[in-house]
């Protein structure tokens, strides 16, 4: 037992140590079950609608089947940015990329008038920022920041995304904007979701800010941003100031967007911007900051968000700065991993001892308990701190921890059950064999000191039956006979120690305790007497035309009792001298001539039975005679006037007896009491007389 449980321990460590290894190198599929089920948090939990100055122009479908297909001229995007400084918008961002001349402009057919002019003319009059994005099959790259750059701590540059190549705006739109900024998102890490949105960029000498950052500094009329990278050295970002506004960033300078439904009033249609009643927009964008960008699906600025269903990229912008602005932010601090995979190994481990010392059931209900506190821990520090806590993985290792473990137990306790099977299964009662497998540690080379009742059954005319049947047809006669027998000793919890020839061995109080067992082997016995009258009645052909008699001997006293063998295989079985007695006095029911005999320590234990003394046999190999009673029947029959007179009569004869009286005719009164008992009887009281040695007062105990 201990060195199994050693070998499933180590099993279970060995297992736990692997799964956190898995989680530390953090393969695809367990980002993307990590980070959807913070998705399904933000749904069950959105970001407030915090009410902030903030409004989109939205490039909508009705938009574009009013004012024409996209890219609509340089003059018409004019006309919105001179209209939205008009209106009084704090900053203007385009999450558009004007990177090529105007085709339709006049100028691009010889003609004077410059569209690309007057949008670049529109931009100087206002609070405007331009946007780049990342284009790694473009050459260019951003030269210089519209914004400038303070570095507090280690220079962060290495850590920052990378643009290897950019779409840029025309150098004169460019020169023209008050700012520029990354329009580019993070690619997502399952199912194209924007969960993370990089808040500065690198071109491998400076800094950018997206365009997020770049519209709030111009809307707070800041100049400079201010990068806090970390104090340890490691050049790594931990906040971005934007005047008074400090954003605290993951180490790429990235933010985690936490989503919220942006309301249908929020967007303002491009075409109403362009409709001659513009003026009636003033209050939605007086002191607002104004994101240009597209809606439309055919403009493909569509992407997925944590909340299901798709968003635009202005929209992803927007939730950028309205957390920005209102200070609302999820984290996930980088250590964060490291103490997931801790918690993990101790909870697995946890459930690995669980399931070792109490079972399966047991160990099912912890398993639960700890996905329940994981899961329990993990939202709560969502829903109350923002924190991101992973529960899936603690819910994926408990599962195949506890999976792997009730397999191993299975496997290993099958095996258990199908060795005791295999050396008990025909030889002990079903609900025996239940409480043997639950004590499966138990079985090992060697023994214990036991109280056992050891019952030896021969059949008595087996040899002149032999000689009359052909093999198959005497294998059947014992199979018939062996199967009645054997299932009245099992059904009284008995073990059946092996089937020699035409003879039973079998005891009880082991391998596991059973209550009682010289009752048991008394009513086995009596059961067995029955079971054959029954048979001799019911099959005479089939017991070779000739009734089959048998003699029992019990015997109840101390044997060693345990498996006796190889370690590969062997036998469970019992020796001692209460074995050898009772296979003795088995032989004397032959001396006796009466088929069940027991002993004086077993005929104590069962007093409330109908038994009568036998006498003392001399038996092979004990030096002392052996005191020996006749089982007749059980309490009933003990209790019933025939068995009270016989054992009146019975005690009489045997004291006339001892004195040397007349022992045929005392024995001939008994006879003629005991016809109504049990026929066998006769034969019994009939060798009384000759066996008056075996009943002096001198061999009695």
């Amino acid at each position: 037992m201990v060195k199994r449980r050693i070998i499933a321990l180590a099993f279970g460590v060995v297992l736990v140590a692997l799964l956190a290894l898995l989680r530390g190198s953090d393969p695809f599929p367990l980002r993307v079950a990590r980070e959807t089920t913070f998705d399904f948090y933000q749904q069950l939990k959105p970001r407030a609608d915090p009410q902030l100055p903030i409004r989109i122009i939205d490039i909508d479908e009705a938009s574009l089947a009013q004012i024409g297909q996209w890219p609509w001229p340089r003059n018409t995007m004019a006309t919105l940015a001179r209209r939205l400084t008009e209106l009084g918008a704090a900053a203007v961002a385009f999450d558009v990329i004007f990177a090529e001349p105007d085709r339709a402009s006049p100028s691009a057919d010889g003609g004077s008038a410059d569209y690309d002019a007057d949008f670049a003319a529109a931009l100087a009059q206002g609070p405007t920022i331009l946007g780049l994005s990342e284009n790694a099959a473009s050459a260019k790259l951003p030269g210089v920041a519209k914004a400038g750059f303070a570095i507090s701590g280690a220079d962060p540059l290495a850590a920052l995304p990378v643009l290897t190549g950019a779409a840029l705006p025309l150098p004169q739109l460019g020169a023209a904007a008050s700012g520029l900024g990354v329009v580019s998102l993070e690619k997502g890490t399952g199912g194209g979701v924007v969960r993370r949105l990089p808040l500065l960029w690198s071109n491998g000498t400076t800094e950018f800010p997206a365009l997020s950052v770049e519209a709030l500094r111009i809307a707070l009329g800041v100049s400079t941003l201010v990068v806090l990278g970390d104090t340890d050295g490691l050049g790594t970002v931990d906040a971005l100031r934007i005047g008074d506004i400090e954003v605290p960033t993951g180490p790429s300078a990235d933010i985690w967007l936490y989503y919220r439904l942006l309301q249908p009033g929020m967007s303002i249609p491009a075409k109403d911007m362009l409709a001659d009643n513009y003026h009636a927009l003033a209050d939605r964008i007086a002191g607002h900051i104004v994101l240009i960008g597209a809606s439309a699906t055919g403009l493909q600025d569509v992407r997925s968000g944590a909340l299901g269903g798709a968003v635009s990229g202005v929209s992803v912008h927007v939730q950028a700065l309205e957390q920005m602005l209102s200070g609302v932010y999820l984290s996930r601090a980088d250590w964060v991993g490291g103490l997931e995979v801790v918690l993990f190994a101790i909870a697995a481990l946890a459930i690995v001892i669980v399931i070792l010392l109490t079972g399966p059931i047991i160990g099912l209900l912890f398993s639960g308990m700890i996905v329940l506190v994981a899961t329990a821990a993990s939202w709560f520090a969502f829903a109350s701190y923002g924190l991101l806590i992973d529960p899936s993985f603690p819910l994926l290792g408990a599962l195949v921890v506890y999976a792997a473990m009730a397999f191993f137990q299975f496997a290993v306790t099958d095996a258990d059950k199908r060795r005791i099977r295999s050396a008990f299964g025909y030889y002990v009662a079903p609900a025996l064999l239940t409480q043997i497998e639950n004590s499966a540690g138990e079985l090992k080379l060697g023994g214990e000191l036991r109280d056992l009742t050891v019952m030896f059954s021969d059949v008595r005319n087996f040899s002149s039956i032999s000689e009359r049947l052909e093999p198959a047809r005497l294998v059947g006669l014992l199979n018939t006979v062996f199967g009645a027998l054997g299932g009245q000793i099992t059904g009284q919890f008995g073990t059946i120690d092996k089937f020699m020839g035409d003879a039973i061995m079998a005891f009880w109080n082991a391998p596991v305790d059973v209550a009682q067992h010289p009752l048991r082997a008394c009513q086995a016995a009596l059961g067995m007497r029955a079971a054959l009258r029954a048979l001799n009645q019911s099959h005479p052909d089939a017991l070779g035309g000739e009734a089959v008699a048998i003699g029992i001997g019990i015997a109840t006293g101390p044997a060693l009792v345990g498996n006796m063998g190889l370690e590969s295989r062997f036998d469970y079985s019992c020796i001692g001298e209460t074995v050898n007695i009772a296979s003795r006095i088995e032989g004397g029911c032959k001396t006796v001539a009466y088929d069940i005999v027991i002993t004086a320590e077993t005929r104590d234990a069962v007093s409330e039975f109908a038994t009568l003394d036998a006498g003392a046999l001399a038996l092979k190999g004990i030096s002392a005679r052996e005191p020996i009673f006749i089982l007749l029947g059980d309490a009933d029959l003990a209790q019933s006037a025939q068995f009270l007179a016989l054992k009146t009569q019975h005690e009489a004869t045997l004291d006339g007896l001892r004195r040397g009286d007349d022992a045929e005719g005392l024995a001939r009164s008994c006879a003629e009491l005991a016809e109504r008992i049990d026929p066998l009887l006769r034969n019994f009281y009939a060798v009384l007389p000759q066996r008056r040695d075996d009943f002096l007062d001198t061999f009695r105990a």
